[in-house]
């Protein structure tokens, strides 16, 4: 009994030791190329910098700073965290006057080339009575 009560004891611990690591959130760090469409301003185009914050993400769990230059509009500054493969975004022109700030959800995959794209849905709730769009980007 005394080995079979080790041996038991010697398993649990290693799934335990293994089931408590969670997985490490991929690195989507880089300068994306983007297109999108406005419901206000129809089809745009961007470049999108994420910067991972490392002191900040854990496990599953990602920050990152977030910008995105929109030739014509100008620079929207924010920030983002992950879990896993999906990533909330605040963004906010940098001219306050326009109102011109909101949220995105964003979906990581990987294209056939191994670079990440991803797929953003935004909502806008003070942009000219309220706003959304889609943007589709692709790291460089």
């Amino acid at each position: 009994m005394g080995m079979r009560w080790l041996a038991l004891v010697g398993w649990l611990g290693a799934v335990g030791a293994w089931a408590g690591s969670p997985p490490m959130a991929p690195d989507f760090s880089g300068t994306y190329d983007c297109t999108g469409k406005d419901q206000h301003e129809g089809p745009y185009t961007g470049t999108v910098t994420l910067t991972r914050q490392a002191a900040h993400s854990e496990g599953e769990f990602a920050a990152y700073e977030f910008t995105l230059d929109v030739p014509g509009y100008g620079l929207y500054v924010g920030h983002a965290a992950a879990r896993g493969r999906t990533m909330a975004i605040y963004f906010a022109l940098t001219d306050p006057a326009t109102r011109d700030f909101g949220t995105g959800l964003a979906t990581f995959t990987a294209n056939k080339s191994g670079r990440w794209r991803f797929h953003k849905f935004y909502y806008e709730p003070e942009f000219k009575g309220g706003n959304h769009g889609f943007e589709d980007c692709t790291r460089r």
